[in-house]
């Protein structure tokens, strides 16, 4: 009986590396357009767009928030939007 060994690829990448990587990106893009945005003073120049990682629904919220104050002066999707996807996830 002859043994061969068996050659193995040099490189493994699996599904959840490739997602990951794929995320990174995402994000990275995501914040470049945030900061072109912004730099644009597209919502005057009191105001900024912000972003966040709801940790509920596990969605994208987007601000325009007071530079100054920090005020909320719009969100999307809306705090009750957000509510009611929490709820909905946990029925």
């Amino acid at each position: 009986m002859e043994i061969i060994p068996t050659r193995t690829p040099d490189v493994i990448i699996s599904p959840v590396e490739t997602a990951s990587q794929q995320q990174v990106k995402e994000k990275r893009e995501l914040i470049q357009a945030v900061r072109a945005i912004n730099a644009q003073d597209t919502f005057g120049s009191d105001n900024e767009l912000t972003f966040f990682f709801d940790r509920n629904s596990h969605k994208a919220v987007v601000r325009i928030v007071n530079k100054e104050t920090r005020e909320v002066v719009r969100q999307i999707p809306n705090e009750s939007v957000l509510r009611i996807a929490q709820e909905i996830l946990a029925a």
